[in-house]
C-alpha cells in the first residue's frame, strides 16, 4: 500500500482547512469532515464530505485530527462514531492539534492496541502558515511512524522535527506556547511604554528590529498591535487553553512558572471583556486597560 494514497481529515477550521487543500493539491485522495460545513472550496478541489469520522476512518489509511482541545480529539477517538469504531489493524492517526501531553499517551495507548500507528504532531505558525504550507510541526511517535508520514507532513509545514516518543510533541507545544505568550507580553509592555512616553510606536518598533530585542513576535504581532488588526490568526481562547495545558503540567510536575501565570491571567483579562475571540496579540488591550492608554487608536 502507497502510505498516504487516501487521506483523512477532521476539522475543518482556519488552520484545518488549508493543511487539508495542501494535501488535495497533491494528489492524494481526501476524505474529510468538520463540526460546522465543508468548505466548498475543498469541496470543489475533490475532498470527499463524509457524515462522521468514522466514515472517514472506513475510507482512510492515515487520518489527521485539527480540532480545538482534548475533549474533542477524545471525542474524535472514541466517541460516538469516533475513529476508533472504523480503525483497522494497519491505519495511522496523525493528531495535530494542540492537547494535553498526558492525555495524548492515553490516547496513542488506545489505539495502538487496535493495531494503528500513532503520531502528535501539533503545529506552530498560525492562520499565515497553514495557509502558505510553512508549518512548524513537533511531532511525537516512533521513529518508522514519524518516516512514514514525513512525505505528507512536508506538504503542510517546513520545519519538522520528530522530538520523540507519543505525547513528546505536545510537550513541546506547551513549551512554544509558553515563549509565545511570554514575549507577545514583552512586546505590549514595550509599546504601551513607550507609546505612553510620547514615542511613536511604529518607529519604535522599528528601530528595535535592528537590534537585539528583534523578534517574530515584534514583527508580526508587534505590527498588529499599531495598526489594530485583530482579525484571529490564533484566537485568545485557544492560546488560553494552552497556558492552562502548561500550568496544569507545571502542578503535576512539581515546577513553577510564575511568568506563564502573569501572561494566562492578561490573556483572562482580555476574555473578561469579551476579547477571546480576537488574536493573542490582543493581550495587549489587557495592559492598555492597566496604562489607560492605547498604543494607537482603534480603528
Amino acid at each position: 500500500m502507497n502510505v498516504g494514497s487516501k487521506l483523512g481529515f477532521i476539522g475543518l477550521g482556519i488552520m484545518g482547512a488549508p493543511m487539508a487543500g495542501h494535501l488535495r493539491a497533491a494528489g492524494h485522495e481526501v476524505f474529510v469532515t468538520t463540526r460546522s460545513q465543508v468548505p466548498a472550496a475543498l469541496l470543489e478541489a475533490g475532498a470527499v464530505a463524509c457524515a462522521s469520522a468514522a466514515e472517514v476512518a472506513s475510507k482512510a489509511d492515515v487520518i489527521f485530527i485539527m480540532v480545538p482541545d482534548t475533549p474533542d480529539v477524545e471525542k474524535v477517538l472514541f466517541g460516538d462514531q469516533g475513529l476508533a469504531s472504523k480503525l483497522s489493524k494497519g491505519k495511522t492517526v496523525v493528531d495535530m492539534s494542540s492537547i494535553s501531553p498526558m492525555a495524548t499517551k492515553e490516547f496513542a495507548a488506545r489505539i495502538n492496541a487496535l493495531g494503528c500507528d500513532y503520531l502528535d504532531a501539533p503545529v506552530s505558525g498560525g492562520e499565515v502558515g497553514a495557509k502558505a504550507a510553512s508549518l512548524t510541526i513537533m511531532v511525537g511517535g516512533s521513529e518508522d511512524t514519524f518516516a512514514r508520514v514525513l512525505p505528507l507532513l512536508q506538504l503542510m509545514g517546513k520545519n519538522i522535527t520528530h522530538v520523540g516518543a507519543n505525547g513528546d510533541g505536545q510537550t513541546t507545544k506547551v513549551a512554544n506556547q509558553i515563549i509565545v505568550a511570554l514575549n507577545i507580553a514583552a512586546v505590549g509592555e514595550a509599546l504601551v511604554f513607550a507609546s505612553k512616553a510620547g514615542a511613536d510606536p511604529a518607529k519604535v518598533r522599528q528601530a528595535l528590529m535592528g537590534g537585539f530585542a528583534a523578534s517574530r513576535i515584534l514583527e508580526v504581532h508587534g505590527e498588529r498591535m499599531i495598526k489594530r488588526t485583530f482579525k484571529p490568526g490564533f484566537r485568545i481562547g485557544l492560546h488560553q487553553k494552552d497556558l492552562n495545558l502548561a500550568l496544569q503540567g507545571a502542578k503535576a510536575l512539581g515546577v513553577s512558572l510564575p511568568q506563564t501565570a502573569s501572561a494566562a491571567q492578561l490573556m483572562q483579562a482580555c476574555a473578561a471583556q469579551g476579547w477571546d475571540q480576537l488574536d493573542h496579540s490582543a493581550l495587549v488591550k489587557s495592559l492598555e486597560l492597566m496604562a489607560h492608554h492605547t498604543v494607537a487608536p482603534d480603528a
